[in-house]
């Protein structure tokens, strides 16, 4: 002590700093340093949480854009309101990170060191809560994935549909153009067309204005009625001389059973002259009927002619088959008066035939429901033996002086007909064996 008093002035001056940086102040420096450096590191770190976490939100906006702009059902409006929901918390740690930076100033000269570990400290915090929200915001975007590959197929579908769809109308529009070079005026599928002009209007607006969805679906709407407007020009052609045959094969079908229907009046005279009444009565209308109806199905061939010449395929078509109906109902009735008439003959000159016939059934029958068993089934045994009870009365139908052949035949045809029927359930009964 008394040594330090002894100096000099000019040396102790010069010495005391030296004493002081030579101990405490050049330890407090480094620790000073060390604290800013690690408030410095945990600023950074915290800067790339905040920019991986703004980088990651940016993406995954993207992904529920993407979503909400083809799936609006109620998985995808849940999707964007937790969306919105992990924003507003990305919103509050960007805030505090925020604020974290404003509050230290790590570049300052006079930063001490309880200054820089309370930046560390707030920055650290920052950080870690950033990173929380970072890895919230993962497991939501991992859920997603399935929404959002349904979306991503959907918007892949989007442009190739509505391409798909103007490719069919322009291909529509062609083969109406050939249809109408061709002599053919196509009204009605000009006025198909033209309905899907405004289709077209909202698929040139695109997904931005009707959705991608409702695009998509339109589209898929034009190419169906575009392509069956197609389909339909390129078949009128066909379709027109196939009508134009009908009308000349439907109009010589009518006359030749105009002529035909003249000779059903001699095949009733001789029914009436060599069978009961019973055998012929039904068939008295025939030539009255066959008249009226050869006269409308000539009727209907003008209107169809008609509406062909004014190229109403629809109407000609319908009219055509109309024809064609009436012409089969007059050639059935007036073919049933000569059937008829060979059939009496036959069954008048040997109804035998008919009687074996029925009864080679009957017998075929019986066998099959023996077979395997002691005793038929009565299901089966009581039909079978009134079909044999009802030939024999049928057969004795024909002893007299004016048997009803007509009725004799109509018998054997149903007793032929039931036995038919219990052979078909015995089959069934056995599994379809026997």
């Amino acid at each position: 002590m008394l040594a330090l008093l002894l100096l000099p002035l000019p040396l102790l001056a010069a010495a005391l700093p030296a004493a002081f940086a030579g101990g405490g102040t050049r330890r407090w420096w480094g620790r000073g340093e060390n604290h800013r450096a690690e408030a410095q590191a945990a600023k950074d770190a915290a800067a790339a949480a905040f920019y991986d976490l703004d980088t990651a939100q940016r993406d995954l906006r993207i992904s529920i854009e993407t979503i909400a702009a083809v799936d609006n059902s109620p998985r995808g409006r849940r999707a964007a309101e937790d969306f919105r929901s992990l924003g507003s918390r990305i919103d509050e740690a960007s805030h505090r990170y925020i604020a974290a930076i404003d509050a230290h100033d790590l570049d300052r000269d006079d930063l001490d060191a309880a200054a820089a570990s309370r930046a560390h400290h707030d920055l650290t915090q920052a950080r870690q809560d950033l990173e929380n929200v970072r890895k919230d915001l993962d497991r939501f975007a991992d859920g997603l994935a399935p929404l959002l590959q349904q979306a991503e197929t959907q918007l892949a579908r989007l442009a190739p549909s509505v391409e798909r769809a103007r490719q069919a109308l322009l291909a529509a529009t062609g083969a109406l153009d050939s249809v109408r070079a061709a002599g053919l005026r196509a009204d009605d599928l000009a006025t198909r067309l033209a309905a899907l002009s405004p289709e077209l209007t909202r698929l040139n607006q695109g997904a931005g204005q009707h959705g991608v969805q409702d695009t998509i679906r339109r589209a898929d709407n034009v190419l169906r009625k575009a392509e069956a407007l197609r389909a339909e020009a390129e078949q009128l052609p066909a379709r027109a001389a196939e009508i134009d045959r009908r009308l000349v094969s439907l109009r010589t079908r009518a006359q030749a059973i105009t002529t035909r229907a003249q000779g059903v009046e001699p095949v009733l005279s001789e029914l009436r002259r060599r069978y009961s009444a019973k055998c012929w009565q039904d068939l008295q209308p025939v030539p009255q009927q066959a008249a009226q109806h050869v006269g409308q199905a000539e009727q209907k061939l003008k209107e169809a002619q008609r509406a062909r010449d004014e190229q109403r395929w629809a109407d000609a078509t319908s009219l055509l088959s109309t024809v064609r109906a009436l012409l089969n109902t007059t050639d059935e009735a007036v073919s049933a008066a000569g059937d008829r008439l060979r059939r009496l003959d036959a069954v008048a000159f040997d109804p035998s035939k008919e009687v074996d016939r029925t009864r080679f059934a009957i017998r075929d029958a019986q066998r099959l429901a023996m077979a395997g068993r002691n005793t038929p089934d009565p299901r089966h045994a009581r039909p079978l033996d009134d079909a044999v009870a009802r030939l024999e009365r049928t057969v004795a139908g024909l002893e007299g002086r004016h048997p009803d052949y007509w009725h004799f035949l109509t018998e054997t045809e149903e007793i032929r007909a039931t036995v038919a029927r219990v052979v078909a359930e015995i089959r069934e009964a056995r599994g379809g064996t026997g």
